[in-house]
């Protein structure tokens, strides 16, 4: 053999080992995606672009993604199958999805080409893929089985006609006039969507005090039952025909908790904590003239009432700062400055802040305001 010849050969059988190599490195670089529970798409996309935070964020939002999947299966295999389920069964889940939001904000820091297209939940792309929309679907469908009202509650034909009509009134008995009472009531709507996505009387399947159409405590439903009392003969004055309907629910709810009778248990969670606030509407709508963000604002009164009433009266709401570990713990067990490192690491945050990362309630506020405009469209006007 020539040296030509030997040249040309070896040549060629390196090349042969260099696309052997290649294809090999490819390859084990898909199964480890894969293993991670990856798509093969992604990964011959960027078979070995990832750096090591990169890929360590990569392999936690599947670990959560999988995690979600398994919790979701096992409750709704414990729920066909008729089997007790664990206390606050639906912590779990709750847990499981935060993680998942979580950990996909974590990828979506460190590889922001997988933001993705909007989806139909309004949750900012950096936070959700779309394609896991049917989990979000099976996750709120398992909480309507787990959250289901008792067989004794009370339902109201008009669920919505009665919050707007209640908190209106107190507003009224507070001294508003009709326009700032009209927001009243539609606040009232509002946290009525927040805390119960518009369903009436239900259970909490991740807490074993918190009940009904307001979401509130036994100590809490007395107490606003108290200050119902104590203003009903105003009320009366201006609206005999709703004191008549209270009555009637008085006499219907019995000895029964109060918290599920859809009437009471609105009645009294807004004479519990929110009508006391009525009174600064004029002043809040003037410093929020945002509706959404009025609405936030007296979810946080359900939330971290004591701050927000501080933010309130220091003459500068939005740029009052709330510092306390407490505090902020409150917050993100409610879905505030809860998802990705970033907004976990935060030990502090203006009232501004904190209303802007209410993002996750701007989908239920919205269809609030939706349902109480077309209810005031279709009511007789003067």
């Amino acid at each position: 053999m020539n040296g030509v010849s030997w040249r040309l050969e070896r040549r060629g059988a390196m090349r042969c080992v260099y696309r052997v190599l290649r294809v090999s490195i490819a390859a084990a670089g898909i199964a480890w995606f894969v293993a991670a529970g990856g798509d093969v798409s992604s990964a011959q996309a960027q078979p070995a672009a990832l750096t090591r935070p990169q890929a360590d964020a990569l392999a936690a939002y599947n670990k959560a993604l999988g995690d979600f999947r398994a919790i979701l299966k096992e409750r709704r295999a414990q729920i066909a199958a008729r089997q007790p389920l664990p206390d606050r069964p639906g912590q779990a889940l709750y847990l499981a999805r935060n993680a998942t939001m979580s950990t996909y904000k974590d990828l979506t820091d460190a590889l922001p080409s997988k933001i993705g297209r909007p989806n139909k939940f309004g949750i900012p792309p950096a936070y959700f893929d779309a394609d896991n929309e049917p989990l979000i679907d099976e996750y709120l469908a398992i909480f309507a089985v787990m959250q289901a009202p008792p067989a004794n509650a009370q339902n109201s034909a008009t669920p919505f006609h009665d919050v707007i009509d209640l908190g209106t009134a107190i507003a009224r008995a507070k001294g508003l006039d009709p326009a700032h009472a009209d927001v009243a009531g539609r606040i009232s709507l509002a946290i009525f969507f927040a805390e119960t996505n518009g369903n009436q009387n239900m259970g909490n399947a991740r807490s074993n005090k918190y009940k009904g159409s307001y979401q509130t405590g036994v100590a809490e439903d007395q107490n606003g039952r108290k200050k119902w009392a104590a203003i009903r003969k105003s009320i009366a004055a201006f609206d005999p025909a709703l004191i008549a309907r209270d009555n009637k629910e008085e006499a219907r709810v019995g000895s029964l908790d109060h918290r599920y009778n859809h009437w009471t248990a609105v009645r009294d969670g807004l004479m519990n904590a929110h009508a006391e606030l009525f009174p600064r509407i004029p002043a809040i709508v003037k410093t929020l003239p945002d509706p959404i963000d009025q609405m936030k604002l007296f979810e946080l009164i359900q939330i971290v009432p004591s701050p927000t009433k501080s933010a309130l009266a220091s003459g500068n709401f939005a740029g009052y700062r709330v510092s306390d570990p407490t505090i902020m713990g409150f917050l993100r067990n409610n879905s505030v400055f809860t998802f990705g490192k970033a907004d976990r690491a935060k030990t502090s945050a203006t009232f501004r802040e904190i209303l802007d990362a209410m993002w996750l309630f701007n989908e239920k506020f919205e269809r609030a305001l939706a349902k109480f405009n077309e209810i005031k469209a279709a009511r007789p006007k003067g």
